[in-house]
């Protein structure tokens, strides 16, 4: 029971994280025509968790709990890939193909790429 309340508790902060910023995102660029809130999330996580999974493998500092909590709570609820598939889909129903698979192509590199860059960083 302790660890579905570690990720029930980390999935309603992470939520309530990605909310505020991919709102505060999405008001400060005010672009309709790309989902930048939703992108700032995914990479913003990406890099987080590759940080962190980095961290974990070099000095093991998470208990199984605490890598519940932050890993699939926190994380898990601030990242989005349901509001990324949602939005590419709205975009390729609108007619704006290109803008979709910009969208599918900027959102997988740049998840990728903070990934890798958030394990490297975890190194120093």
């Amino acid at each position: 029971m302790a660890q579905i309340a570690a990720v029930g508790v980390g999935g309603f902060l992470g939520s309530i994280l990605r909310y505020l910023l991919s709102g505060w995102v999405h008001r400060t660029l005010a672009s309709d025509w790309f989902p930048y809130g939703t992108l700032a999330v995914n990479v913003i996580g990406c890099l987080l968790i590759g940080f962190l999974a980095g961290v974990e493998e070099k000095h093991a500092v998470f208990t199984a709990d605490v890598r519940l909590f932050i890993f699939i709570g926190i994380v898990g609820g601030f990242t989005t890939f349901s509001a990324f598939a949602y939005e590419t889909v709205l975009l390729a129903r609108n007619a704006q193909l290109l803008t979709a698979f910009a969208n599918v192509l900027v959102e997988l590199t740049a998840g990728l790429f903070a990934v890798g860059i958030g394990h490297w960083l975890s190194r120093f």
